[in-house]
């Protein structure tokens, strides 16, 4: 049987809750019909219009909160992706008719992103309940016809319960900085081996929360002819994963320069991760350039595979040797390893799963976009196509993961 066509924008103006769009600018896109009914508004005064020039605080009330709480939670949505489901919000309404005339109103709001093809956040969804009779319904059956202490009692508990997830978003956005200073201080210096052109990036994802777990790191082998180029991803966020980030880095720069190959060195790196607390899933890649034989010798823990662009713009992922995450095999066995000829002027890119990642998205839509986007700027120099690869990757409304890369122009 043939699905009937869907008026989608009839459905929109027929939902019996009030629905608004929002830009993530917090301009007014469109309303259904029950919207327009609980805010007193017509279309012409909301769309095109910034949400506090029609809706600001009540300045009868210097303890209004709404219009802030609502504008934090609204930010919140847009930067992180996440919906918001807000506490009871006491958010009183001009009158449309009546200038200087407040009503007490009471609101249940949600907010939703609404990503765009690429994943970013492009619209955001503003659903809200009006319960103002319920509450005063409440307040006269706790208190006849005195006062509704209850009434009274819920707005204040309403306003402990925002400052209370204030303090927590400030006590998160300290964590961050002091996470963010260890991770840097723990990554390596931005000197590279001598005679090795790269490029290295680390950027931290616009949430406080998903931040600090990614690591890279360069290991120069002179004797031999060798380098090793390393990247991984400790599974959790903030000060812990840093701290288990900087172990597991330090832990797999001394196995490279002992092992035979990245096979070997992950292979100690996973015996190790067995020890330290919070490494458990952690995802890795190692390559190991041979100067002499121009080759490359690769190996990844669960990690996004390697990128190898050769002149010609053809663009290869070394993905033949992939294993599980550290930790992840009950038992131990060796670590796969494979090996790939490269020729003169091709690029080695090496990154974590933040700058290929969507929500929504299969993976192999993200490691497509980066092929693109290293075959296209693959002549530039390391420090040029770094940025130019963040610049195509990465989404309008910033990383929701830190991100990690390494260029290497061999």
């Amino acid at each position: 049987m043939n699905r009937p066509e869907v008026d989608f924008e009839a459905v929109f103006h027929a939902l019996p809750g009030a629905v608004a769009l929002l830009t993530p600018d917090l301009v007014y896109v469109e309303v259904n019909e029950a919207f327009l009914a609980i805010s007193g508004r017509t279309r012409a005064q909301l769309i095109g219009r910034y949400l506090f020039d029609v809706f600001p605080d009540n300045p009868q009330d210097p303890a209004a909160s709404g219009m802030r709480n609502l504008q934090a939670s609204l930010r919140r949505v847009a930067e992180t992706g996440e919906r918001d489901s807000m506490a009871l919000q006491r958010y009183d309404v001009e009158d449309a008719d009546r200038p200087g005339v407040w009503h007490e109103r009471w609101w249940s709001p949600v907010n939703v992103p609404v990503p765009a093809a690429d994943g970013a956040v492009a619209l955001l969804l503003h659903r809200v309940e009006e319960v103002t009779e319920l509450i005063r319904a409440r307040g006269r059956e706790g208190a006849g016809e005195r006062t509704p202490v209850l009434e009274a009692e819920i707005y204040t508990r309403s306003r402990e319960l925002q400052e209370v997830n204030e303090r927590l978003r400030a006590a998160h956005a300290r964590e961050r900085e002091v996470a963010l200073h260890l991770q840097r201080a723990m990554l390596p210096a931005s000197g590279v081996p001598e005679g090795l052109r790269v490029a290295v990036r680390y950027q931290p994802a616009v949430s406080a929360l998903n931040v600090c777990g990614d690591w890279y790191d360069l290991i120069d082998m002179p004797a031999e002819g060798r380098a090793a180029v390393t990247v991984g991803d400790v599974v959790g966020h903030g000060l812990i994963a840093a701290g288990v980030m900087g172990q597991l880095r330090s832990a797999l720069s001394a196995a490279c320069r002992v092992a035979g190959g990245p096979g070997q060195a992950l292979e100690a790196l996973g015996l190790y991760a067995r020890s330290v607390e919070g490494a458990e899933c952690t995802t890795a890649a190692c390559v190991f350039i041979d100067w002499n034989t121009r080759t490359l010798a690769y190996s990844c823990a669960g990690h996004p595979p390697p990128a190898l662009a050769r002149p010609d713009g053809t663009v290869t992922f070394l993905a033949q040797a992939t294993d599980p995450p550290l930790g992840a095999r009950p038992e131990h066995s060796a670590r796969a390893q494979e090996h790939l000829p490269f020729p003169e002027g091709s690029v080695l890119l090496l990154y974590t799963d933040g700058l290929v990642e969507r929500r929504g998205e299969d993976i192999d839509t993200g490691l497509d976009r980066l092929a693109r986007s290293l075959a296209r700027h693959r002549d530039l120099i390391p420090e040029e196509l770094a940025d130019a690869l963040l610049t195509d990757l990465m989404p309008p409304s910033g990383l929701t993961d830190d991100t990690a890369l390494v260029v290497v122009c061999l």
